[in-house]
């Protein structure tokens, strides 16, 4: 098989000789049929590499088989085996040589001539460009003779020899086409197509929940609100409503097991991620740091490799001889109080001292330091580089806080910023209320300890050597209810994580005020 390689490739150079220069392929039956051939040279490749590896394992099979039963036999009576020397020598034959083949055997890869092949012949490919062309080709005729999707679909074409139904994937493909030419029109109908067959019972890695963002999309930009308002209670029916009317308690624990709302592929495919520099920042134009987005609303981005291995030990260092039990802001007067530990599910209140008033309690299972810029140029540094990248006041900003969390450490669902109903909330900092939120990941953790949004059903998981950050209030100052957040519970290993809340006073310049509440 291995042998007649070189001479299989040089065919297939002088083959596809014709095609290098070639491309458009969809704008010429000629010369696509030129790549039905070389999709059948790729089969016969693939069935010599299909037979190599079954040929192998075939081998492998009939040796396990022969020494399952010697062994079998022998171990029976090994002292009375092995008297007889013609098994003795043939034992150590086996052991010493024979393994050593068997094992020679396995580790052969059978692949190289099917994955030179392709390698080769991946170089004449089709490109994006033409199935794009070929599907744009069939939203033509598609108006042009006035056919329906389920026509297409089906390859009931007028004069066919050689029909062939398109799957769910297919026209979702040719819906997504439309989609990106702002063809809305087209989008619907390919989609509906996708959504039809799906419900009629094909078997498909696509589900309804992304088909149907599409549709709803599309048909809301055709102006048919009401249609699109039938689609869209579908989808969120199907992806959403039932997860949004779950007890808070109940999606946070969801979202800890990795259960819970999934990203449609729309919303993803807005996602990116991105070499930046913040607007051209000194400290960043000739090594700008790699940023991706996590999720858009609201938006959520990690920076990676953002803080390096001897920062984050100095930190820990500085740390660990100050660590006590977790703070929290109480939600009435405003100052900060050891966090209290949760054993039963049932929800808590803590009564307030100068109010009288009955309030939820917030539970924390954590110890943590607080470290300013003054007791080591490596927590100056850190604030600096914050500044940076954000864009914000560091001088108003709460000072770095280190938490470490232990056995099933966790904090349950919270806001970061003071809500109306809570005036005097940092009223003791006088630096406004906490407009963004600075997370670092200080360790890896083998299980557990995401941080996850439960109004929307995000997840965050702890990365070393990263950091996420969020705005808590929109541009208004109005805040963001759907911040509220929470730290899973470490299932197993240990988790360090660094925080750095930002404040309102001084970003009058760098972030100036929206005009709409929500903006």
């Amino acid at each position: 098989f291995r042998m007649e390689l070189p001479c299989w490739c040089l065919l297939l150079l002088s083959c596809l000789e014709s095609l290098s220069a070639n491309n458009d392929f969809f704008t010429s039956i000629g010369q696509m049929t030129d790549l039905l051939y070389t999709e059948k040279d790729l089969v016969t490749s693939l069935k010599d590499y299909i037979r190599a590896e079954e040929n192998k394992l075939e081998q492998v099979k009939r040796w396990a088989d022969r020494l399952d039963s010697l062994t079998s036999t022998a171990t029976q009576d090994p002292e009375g085996f092995l008297g007889h020397p013609v098994n003795a020598f043939k034992l150590m034959k086996r052991l010493n040589t024979e393994w050593g083949n068997l094992e020679s055997l396995v580790l052969s890869d059978t692949t190289d001539g099917f994955i030179s092949n392709l390698t080769i012949q991946r170089k004449y490919f089709p490109t994006e460009e033409d199935q794009t062309g070929a599907a744009k080709a069939l939203l033509r005729l598609q108006d042009t003779y006035n056919l329906d999707a389920n026509t297409i679909s089906t390859g009931d074409l007028p004069g066919v020899k050689h029909k062939n139904r398109m799957t769910v994937e297919d026209c979702y493909e040719l819906g997504k086409v439309a989609y990106a030419e702002a063809d809305y029109y087209h989008t619907e109908l390919w989609m509906a197509q996708a959504l039809r067959q799906l419900e009629e019972g094909e078997e498909s890695p696509l589900d309804k929940v992304t088909i149907l963002d599409y549709l709803s999309y599309a048909i809301y930009q055709q102006g048919d609100l009401k249609r699109a308002l039938e689609y869209t209670k579908k989808l969120l029916q199907l992806g959403g409503s039932s997860f949004s009317l779950i007890p808070e308690r109940k999606k946070y624990e969801m979202l800890c097991r990795g259960e819970g709302v999934r990203m449609t592929s729309r919303r993803q495919s807005r996602l990116f991620c991105r070499y930046y520099d913040n607007k051209h920042n000194p400290r960043f134009v000739l090594a700008p740091v790699k940023q991706q987005d996590e999720w858009d609303r609201p938006y959520i981005v990690r920076y990676i490799d953002i803080i390096s291995e001897a920062e984050m030990e100095k930190i820990k260092q500085l740390a660990k001889p100050r660590l006590r039990r977790a703070t929290i802001s109480n939600p009435v007067t405003g100052v900060l109080e050891t966090a209290p530990y949760r054993i039963s599910k049932r929800r808590a209140t803590v009564h307030d001292p100068q109010t009288g008033k009955l309030t939820t309690a917030h539970y924390r299972v954590s110890k943590s330091a607080w470290l300013t810029a003054y007791e080591d140029p490596v927590v100056e540094k850190i604030n600096q580089r914050i500044e940076d990248l954000t864009g914000l006041e560091m001088d108003t900003a709460e000072e770095l806080q280190v938490a470490n969390y232990g056995v099933g450490g966790q904090y349950e669902p919270h806001f970061d910023f003071g809500r109306k109903d809570e005036p005097d909330a940092f009223k003791e900092l006088g630096t406004g209320n906490r407009i963004a939120t600075w997370l670092f990941y200080m360790s890896d953790v083998s299980a557990g300890g995401a941080t996850v949004f439960p109004d929307v059903g995000a997840s965050v998981g702890p990365q070393k050597g990263t950091a996420v950050f969020w705005y808590n209030l929109f541009a208004s100052g109005e805040g963001d209810y759907s911040t509220r957040h929470a730290a899973c519970p470490v299932l197993v290993g240990n988790k360090w994580v660094s925080n750095k809340w930002i404040h309102e006073r001084g970003q009058e310049w760098r972030r100036p005020c929206g005009l709409s509440e929500n903006e």
